[in-house]
């Protein structure tokens, strides 16, 4: 009798167990296809595209459990038919990596020449990605080689606010000359956000032959715009002064920037008295601040109305010439930087139009562009470093900063 009531109670906790296991799969992997409507579940939507291989498996390991040890023919229909849906939106993402791959080719083809590869010299090819999508990075992560690392370097001190880079160097001295200068700026809606975001891609870039400066800058609402560009221009300088101490090479920079960051990238590089920037590169980054405004996104998780008033201190009604000096596109005109576009077509932040449309201004201008979406993703994509789409966007991030650096070896 024991024996039974021992073998009955293991049924129901296997049972239990792989209900629960069917439950967390198609909750999560739901999100792949759900827009987020505020921040609490901006992070599930934002996250579980990037981890779907995995969330494939669980999908997979929930189907076969509930198939085995639930007894209920109603309940394991269910269960089963859910796992199998949230297998299916994972498979989505995965089926869908190598025509996304595709498309990205042809833009990076088109926008910088079909034998922009061959410009690259070979040692710098030899540390890119092999692959734009490594399944085994997807579980295992994206190696990182040791660098160089100095923190809360103080270049200003504005308004009283203490304005720090962290400076990231490969770990060997340059041999000959100095290593090209990659200045990143986070995100965080021009509120939050700190230098020490994204510590491994800095780490990545360091590691493949550039000295990364990331930059801060100062928060809205308490310092509106102009105050963080003035702080990128403030930063750009110190670099330029400093250049030396860190082997970095003033007249061989990108700019490259996250959202906001995108935003302030885009802004300083374009500005008629910008110092020599050979390329920008913008993930997800605001363009035009005034249709940003009048025309937000639905759902709108972050309220971006909000985030714009913080920013620039009202609306484009009450503050229409502030909302033009502030947007990237209303400084389009020929001979800019190269600039590479990058957006999530899921993104319900900063919509991948915006993107569009800016590289259509920039295209008409006569200026080198390319522009890539990917159609799973949201913004912030990048976050998880090892993810689906952040390593399609690294793939061409890292060899289009190659052809704006390296070339003219």
């Amino acid at each position: 009798m024991k024996k039974k009531h021992l073998n009955l109670a293991l049924k129901l906790t296997l049972s239990f167990l792989a209900l629960l296991l069917s439950g967390i799969g198609i909750f999560l992997s739901s999100w792949i296809v759900i827009p987020a409507s505020n921040m609490q579940v901006l992070i599930l939507a934002v996250g579980t595209p990037e981890i779907s291989p995995w969330l494939l498996i669980l999908n997979i390991i929930a189907f076969s459990s509930v198939f085995y040890f639930v007894p209920q023919r109603q309940l394991k229909r269910i269960a089963c038919i859910g796992s199998f849906i949230g297998f299916l939106i994972c498979a989505w993402v995965i089926i869908n990596i190598p025509p996304t791959h595709a498309k990205m080719t042809v833009a990076m083809e088109q926008g910088l020449g079909v034998d922009y590869l061959k410009k690259i010299p070979q040692s710098a090819k030899a540390k890119m990605r092999s692959s734009s999508f490594i399944l085994a990075d997807a579980f295992t992560g994206i190696h990182l080689e040791k660098t160089r690392h100095q923190s809360d370097i103080r270049f200003a001190t504005p308004s009283g606010i203490p304005l720090t880079m962290e400076v990231y160097q490969p770990l060997q001295p340059p041999q000959l000359g100095k290593y090209p200068t990659l200045v990143v700026i986070y995100g965080g809606a021009w509120r939050t956000g700190d230098p020490k975001d994204n510590l491994q891609f800095n780490q990545y870039m360091a590691s493949r032959g550039y000295t990364v400066f990331a930059i801060d800058y100062r928060h809205a609402p308490q310092h509106r715009f102009p105050a963080q560009l003035e702080d990128v221009k403030t930063a750009l300088n110190f670099i330029k002064t400093h250049a030396d101490e860190y082997e970095a090479d003033p007249n061989n920079m990108v700019l490259l920037g996250r959202s906001a960051g995108a935003h302030l990238a885009m802004l300083a590089a374009y500005q008629p008295d910008a110092p020599p920037i050979r390329a920008v590169v913008s993930y997800y980054g605001p363009v035009n601040l005034t249709n940003g405004y009048n025309f937000p996104p639905n759902p709108d998780p972050i309220n971006s109305r909000a985030v714009l008033k913080a920013f620039l201190g009202g609306s484009p009604q009450e503050l229409a010439e502030l909302y033009k000096t502030a947007s990237p596109i209303n400084y389009v005109r020929n001979n800019l930087p190269p600039t590479l576009l990058i957006y999530g077509g899921r993104d319900n932040l900063v919509q991948a139009k915006y993107g569009r449309n800016m590289y259509q201004s920039l295209y008409k201008s006569g200026n080198t562009t390319v522009f890539l979406e990917i159609p799973w993703a949201e913004h912030a994509f990048d976050a998880v470093f090892n993810g689906v789409s952040n390593q399609l966007a690294l793939y061409n991030t890292e060899r289009f900063l190659a052809w704006s650096l390296f070339q003219n070896e």
